[in-house]
Order: structure tokens, then sequence, then C-alpha cells
């Protein structure tokens, strides 16, 4: 399975994936993860926001127990945030059955759209509309790089952007949540473990910073008669590190955007997206209000994501299960923990990252760390389908 999609969107200059929601690349692996559903006998179901699910028994007759995760990636990202969830769901799916087992109740395999938010902006964009946290008319409103909305990109998918919303009838066919990924850190690295269990995921949001100023000919104006937006956007990079510092948590400026972007012109326009996180959800406010005011930006939130805290007996269980599995927090954040944020008892297992680099070529695990994850998934299936 791993070699049927690793040469997906991926870039042949910098071995990095570009594999943006809706994009041909995309497509083509959610063509492929019906094909795999196909060949096993699954039903596979779309929902109304576009998030497949591949359904061994009718989750219309009892909740089934899900795992899963998505297919698309951050720009120039590596080959496992998300996939490796996708492709151990199916391959633990194959473990069971080659032991034998029947589920006392459904069990599903999902695939989420616009988990990393790459081309529109906002993260976990497929579970946000399934759990009705996004609004869909502001979802449809989005816009990517080349001014495409959403809902024109849907269309010209060949779906209907006036469907996206909650969907209570798919939320309800899902009883438990397990998704397996690949640590997005090293804490199973100083732990010596292969694999662990989430305990939590840290509040974390992502903010679009404005900053005006003037375009000009770059060689015919005077110094002091610029008005040059990227001055307040450098300081203010400055400032979100040295704030970060002194709160104890993170923030990045990891993207902006130019106007009129010419080598030979002052800028008019900054545009840059902050992305802030940490244990606190006090501390990462804290940071934020410390920039809008510094700044002088306008300052508009696009997402915001509340501390998750798994359920303790859930994962507790979903620990033994795979052998006593250590049990980690992770500043990441991942389709569970939206559901988790709805209600639905949801968990995630980890698979130990070298490493420890993530969104990124260099990202990696190894193949017997893989195989481990997928006993434990496994494992942690069997247990949860029994009862």
């Amino acid at each position: 399975m791993w070699g049927a999609i690793e040469h997906l969107g991926r870039d042949d200059r910098t071995r990095g994936y570009l594999r943006d929601a809706w994009s041909p690349a995309d497509l083509e692996l959610r063509q492929w993860f019906r094909q795999e559903a196909a060949r096993r006998g699954l039903d596979l179901r779309e929902d109304r926001n576009g998030n497949l699910w591949a359904w061994w028994g009718d989750p219309s007759e009892r909740p089934g127990v899900v795992t899963g995760s998505h297919l698309d990636s951050v720009r120039q990202g590596g080959a496992f945030d998300g996939p490796l969830g996708v492709v151990s769901a199916f391959a633990a799916l194959d473990m069971l059955r080659a032991g034998g087992f029947e589920p006392g109740r459904p069990l599903g395999i999902a695939c989420f759209t616009d988990e990393e938010g790459a081309r529109f902006g906002v993260p976990c964009m497929g579970s946000r509309l399934l759990t009705g946290v996004l609004d869909p008319d502001r979802a449809r409103g989005l816009t990517d790089d080349e001014g495409d909305s959403l809902a024109e990109v849907l269309r010209g998918a060949g779906r209907d952007p006036g469907e996206l919303g909650r969907d209570t009838e798919t939320l309800g066919h899902v009883g438990v949540f397990l998704e397996l990924h690949v640590e997005q850190g090293q804490d199973l690295v100083h732990r010596d473990a292969p694999v662990g269990v989430a305990s939590a995921i840290w509040p974390h949001g992502r903010w679009r910073f404005d900053f005006r100023g003037q375009a000009n000919h770059a060689g015919t104006t005077r110094l002091e008669d610029r008005d040059d937006p990227m001055l307040p956007f450098a300081r203010t990079v400055l400032r979100a590190r040295e704030a970060a510092e002194r709160g104890g948590v993170v923030a990045t400026f990891g993207k902006f955007r130019v106007s009129p972007n010419n080598a030979n012109a002052v800028p008019g326009l900054v545009s840059a997206w902050l992305d802030a996180r940490g244990g606190e959800e006090a501390a990462v406010r804290a940071l934020v209000a410390e920039l809008v005011e510094f700044s002088g930006a306008e300052v508009g939130a696009e997402s915001w994501t509340p501390v998750v805290d798994f359920d303790v007996v859930l994962r507790e269980r979903i620990a033994a299960a795979v052998g006593g599995a250590p049990v980690l927090a992770t500043g990441a954040g991942h389709d569970a923990g939206i559901l988790a944020s709805a209600g639905v008892p949801s968990a995630m297992v980890f698979v130990r990252n070298p490493t420890g680099i993530s969104h990124s070529p260099d990202e990696y695990a190894e193949t017997a760390d893989c195989h481990a994850g997928v006993t434990a998934l496994a494992n942690a299936l069997e247990d949860l389908c029994r009862s």
C-alpha cells in the first residue's frame, strides 16, 4: 500500500509533498482509498463534507469503532503525516481478519478531507464541518492563493458546496475514534518506545496579520518618505519569538504574502499568518494580545482549538491494549481532537519518529516501528470492537 501512494504529489526536486485538498494529487489519493475499501469488500460512504468512510458492518444498526487519518499534506511536507494512519488502518484490519477476528460492532476506516488547511487556511476542515464547529457559509467563502473559493473548487470536483455542514447522521455512526499518527517530536525516542498514546492536545490557533503601507518605487523614494510594511512585520516576527520565550509557548510566522511583490518596489501590503500553541490557553491568548497591540496590524482569527484532554478511561484502556505504552501530550492538532471536543470518545496512538522532524521531507519512521504501530492499532481495535 505504501508503495502505491508514495509517488503521488511528490516534488521530485525537493522530495517533499504537494497534496492540497481537492488537488489532482488529493483526488488520486481519494480514489486509492476507494479502491482499497472495495478490495476488502467494505461499504464506502462519502459524507456531505467530503470525508470518506469505509465500513466493515453497518453503523446504522450500532455506532462503530473508527480509525484512520488524512491523506492531504502541508506544502513540501513529509510522507508520514496523515497517510501512515490511513495505511495502518487498512493493515490493522487485514491483520484482524487474518486472525479470524469477527467484530462485535461495526469497524470503520476514515479519511478526513483537508486536515492540514494548507490550501484554504483552516486546519481540520472536514472534521470541523462534520461536527458543526466551522460555519459552512464561512467555509464556502474561503479562498486559496489563486483566489478560488472552496465553493468553486468543490463544484469543479463534482461536489455540491451547498451540502457542507454538520452531518448528524454520519457523526452518530462514530461510537469511538482512534487515530494513529507519526509522532511530531522525539518524546518516544527519549522514552525508548516504538509507540505511545496521547493524553492531550495543546490549545492552538492561527491568526492573519495585515500590515498596510504605501507601494512605491524602491529606487526613487527616500527612506524617510517610505511607508514600508515589511518593517513592522519584521519587528513583529522578532517580538513573537521574544514573547513566546517569556510565556513558555511556541509561536511562528510560517507564511506571508507581499504585495505587489516586486524586487524594485516598496511593498504596500504584507499579510502574515501566526501559528501559536502552548500548554495553557491563557498563555497563548496573552501572546496574541501582545502581538496585536505591538504590531499595529489588522488581525483576524482564522482558527482556534481549545485544549483537548482525551478520555482518561479510554486512553488507559488503549495503553493497556497496546502493551503498556507511554502516555504523552502533543502540540499538534488532529481530527481526533476535533471529534473529542464534539463529544466523541477519541484517542490517539503515536509511532516513534527518530529525528522528531515533521512537516518536512525529512519526516520519517522506521519500518519496524510502523509495524509495531499496526500491531498496536490492531490490538486496540480488537479490544474496542468486543464491547
